[in-house]
């Protein structure tokens, strides 16, 4: 009994220091500058080549595919 509670005693105490050696992330941002990877237009791309009429024509047909009022009607 006396070596369970010496154990556990030990068990908790090793659980409590576990967390103290974290260090919380320290995050910078730059005024005015930002810090993630530069956007690309969805038409600029090796599919459609730059040609933002093709991108639209797409979408719009992969939308229609999807609606279920359209498919209901053929």
């Amino acid at each position: 009994m006396k070596t369970l509670l010496i154990a556990s005693a030990v068990a908790l105490a090793a659980a409590g220091l576990a967390g103290c050696g974290e260090k919380q992330p320290v995050t910078v941002y730059k005024q005015g500058q930002y810090q993630g990877k530069p956007d690309a237009r969805p038409w600029e791309n090796d599919l459609f080549k730059g040609d933002k009429l093709a991108w639209e024509k797409a979408v719009k047909a992969r939308n229609t595919g999807q609606n279920e009022y359209a498919k209901a009607v053929q």
